[in-house]
């Protein structure tokens, strides 16, 4: 009798399906691809302000999901002198 640990499945690519959240096995039926790796639906989820996140609708920075809105341009939009409802204001 044969036993394996679920670490030691593998995806096609040759490496164990490891969440890069929880770093937990994901199994086919949970995995949701995305910024090319495989995650658990529900930690597949913004950086700062850990709302859920569908793969493709999202930004990426530094290998890190974010919500495109407000998270992402405001970590990493322009930045200046802003008033909120008008956008950037010259002086």
């Amino acid at each position: 009798m044969l036993f394996f640990s679920a670490a030691s499945f593998s995806s096609f690519s040759g490496g164990p399906n490891i969440c890069p959240r929880c770093n937990k096995t994901v199994y086919f039926a949970e995995k949701v691809s995305s910024l090319g790796k495989n995650w658990h639906r529900p930690c597949l989820r913004c950086e700062r302000c850990s709302k859920t996140l569908a793969p493709g609708s999202h930004a990426e920075h530094d290998g890190q999901p974010y919500c495109h809105k407000p998270c992402y341009a405001v970590l990493f939009g322009p930045k200046g002198n802003t008033v909120p409802g008008r956008g950037n204001v010259s002086s």
